[in-house]
């Protein structure tokens, strides 16, 4: 779980100021299922997306 909070704030939101909550709820939500989950590289999974992961395991 600290792993991913230092990843969503260095890449994220390190440097950016968010207008409203809505822009910084669309932000998160943008970050986390299309970057993150899509094709963020993680090394605790052979460096492979987890949706790649997830489609090698099936």
């Amino acid at each position: 779980m600290e792993s991913f909070f230092h990843s969503l704030k260095a890449e994220l939101i390190h440097g950016e100021e968010f207008g409203n909550e809505t822009e910084l709820r669309l932000a998160l939500s943008g970050y986390i299922n299309q970057f993150y989950n899509l094709s963020r590289l993680h090394s605790a999974l052979g460096y492979l997306s987890p949706m790649e992961f997830e489609r090698m395991a099936a």
